[in-house]
């Protein structure tokens, strides 16, 4: 063999030996990225009944789809007690995938590495992926378990937690932010979620808190679990923070691919639309005719209506649990995604609260930044009363709903089922708020007060001169609802778009809401920076 040809023959060899124990380098980091804190603490946190950082992105992710950002960044600081070991990743997973074909940028916090605690590589792992979703106009996930911020880097830690609230603040109406919390969440931690449109819990192993059990004990002496205090429960059902609950980490991750699929990808996207075949859903239900009693003082069950009128299955409830009084949603109908608000005559008869005010307004400003249309139902008597209710701000936390649906500009339908009085009336998106089309049922009662009530004022003096008070009050009573208290005076004034056949509802919203797509906002507007929210 020429010398020449030989001395080529083994540089090649040498080249393909050199990058192949390159390769072999590359895959044996990418094996001890994949392992974060180790196999112990792996099966740690498999005893606890939670899954690892990178077994929840192969649940929520397309198979094959995760494409991992920044596998290789350490942590840099190894002083005052903190693990010497440069373990890969720095206790966060990072990166892009799809949900549905959907392009979504995650991180997902590993809390096998120190408690998946958060500190200056780890934080700017997590805003790298940020920019990149705000950039690509694609939502962002966040799967939060973490200790919090990492002492041992001081100040470092907390700019970090910072520079994520800036970028909470910055995304936000722009694309959709959703987080899992799916482990502890603590001290200035919690601030990012709250921050972000939709906080999902997994019930009895995440909590979240500013101050925790023993530092509460501490300072105040009360005495309290972390699952009292801040578990996922507490959330739902007493301080509103959740909006969903499930019971395990899968239930959780299913759920959020549920949610994603009635939102666009970004502010400038109409959601997605499914193909439904209306031959096969029912136009028209007699059983709407049975649902809401004759007597208006009897009850009934909110959720018969929606069942019946939205698209089959569709309904997908968010703050189930907290301020029942109303229910909020998402759903489809002939397809399209909407927003759905109802009064839930079950639960102090639907009359609204200091909480469900806030949950009203918080639901409505999220479906009009991302082009969802909204649905209303209506059976109010109006804003509950009492001593509490006033002392916690009802009329600044009432004020919210008017402000919410006033400054909404996508297609809003209001449908009035039977009650209707006074600012309650007005606040449910009230032809006064510019609702685009109100229908109203024949049993819809739109007044100032209800039937009851108004005698009572105006025929106080009367009626305790009357021969047969009850009977000269019930009388009234009849007089009033036949004069007022029905929906064709407000219809007589335009108030009342159409008054139609409870069995057509469904198919008067579809067309309806077919005829509103095309909206285009043309009421001038003064120009303004923002508006000042009643907060």
């Amino acid at each position: 063999m020429n010398w020449k040809i030989f001395i080529l023959v083994l540089s090649i060899t040498d080249n393909v030996v050199n990058n192949m124990e390159r390769v072999e380098e590359l895959k044996q980091k990418m094996h001890d990225a994949k392992l974060g804190g180790g196999l112990k603490r792996i099966e740690r946190q498999h005893q606890k009944g939670k899954l690892t950082a990178r077994e929840r992105l192969q649940i929520l992710l397309d198979p094959d789809s995760f494409v991992e950002l920044d596998a290789f960044v350490v942590h840099q600081c190894t002083d005052f007690g903190i693990e010497k070991r440069k373990v890969l990743g720095d206790g966060v997973v990072t990166g892009y995938g799809t949900i549905d074909s959907r392009l979504v940028y995650v991180y997902s916090q590993d809390f096998t590495f120190i408690g998946g605690s958060l500190g200056e590589m780890h934080a700017k792992k997590i805003c790298k992926v940020m920019d990149l979703a705000l950039k690509m106009g694609a939502p962002i996930i966040g799967l939060n378990d973490s200790g919090g911020a990492r002492i041992q880097e001081g100040v470092s830690s907390l700019n970090g937690y910072g520079e994520i609230f800036y970028r909470n603040v910055m995304a936000s109406g722009a694309i959709p932010q959703i987080v899992i919390i799916m482990g502890p969440c603590a001290g200035g931690a919690v601030y990012s979620p709250a921050l972000m449109d939709f906080i999902f819990m997994v019930n009895g192993t995440s909590n979240m808190f500013i101050t925790g059990p023993n530092v509460i004990k501490t300072v105040t002496g009360e005495e309290i679990t972390s699952e009292q205090l801040g578990g996922a429960l507490t959330h739902a059902q007493i301080s509103g923070v959740t909006s969903y609950i499930a019971e395990n980490d899968e239930k959780c991750l299913e759920a959020v691919k549920k949610l994603l699929s009635y939102l666009p990808s970004n502010n400038l996207e109409e959601p997605p639309r499914i193909t439904v075949n209306l031959n096969a859903e029912v136009l028209s239900d007699s059983e709407l005719l049975n649902i809401i009693p004759t007597n208006p003082r009897k009850t009934y069950n909110m959720y018969n209506i929606l069942n019946r009128v939205l698209d089959s299955n569709t309904f997908f409830e968010m703050y189930k649990l907290y301020a029942p009084n109303v229910v909020v949603g998402f759903a489809r109908l002939n397809g399209r995604s909407i927003g759905v608000i109802a009064n839930q005559p079950i639960v102090s008869a639907g009359c609204l609260d200091v909480n469900a005010s806030d949950k009203i307004a918080r639901f409505v400003r999220f479906c009009d930044a991302f082009n969802i249309p909204l649905l209303t139902f209506v059976d109010v008597p109006g804003y509950l009363p009492g001593i509490r209710q006033e002392h916690w701000g009802i009329i600044r936390h009432g004020a919210k709903v008017i402000y919410a649906y006033s400054e909404a500009t996508v297609p809003k339908i209001t449908v009035v089922l039977r009650k209707a009085y006074g600012g309650g009336y007005i606040a449910m998106c009230s032809k006064s708020l510019r609702a685009d089309i109100v229908f109203a049922w024949p049993t819809a009662q739109i007044s100032v007060m209800g039937p009851e009530g108004a005698v009572n004022i105006i025929f106080r003096k009367k009626i305790a001169e009357a021969e047969k008070p009850e009977e000269y009050r019930e009388n009234r009573i009849k007089e009033f609802r036949e004069k007022f208290a029905n929906p064709y005076v407000s219809a007589s004034k335009g108030f009342i778009d159409q008054v139609i056949d409870p069995r057509e509802t469904r198919s008067h919203l579809i067309r309806a809401l077919d005829a509103l797509m095309s909206k285009r906002s043309i009421q001038p507007r003064p120009r303004i920076k923002h508006g000042n929210v009643p907060m």
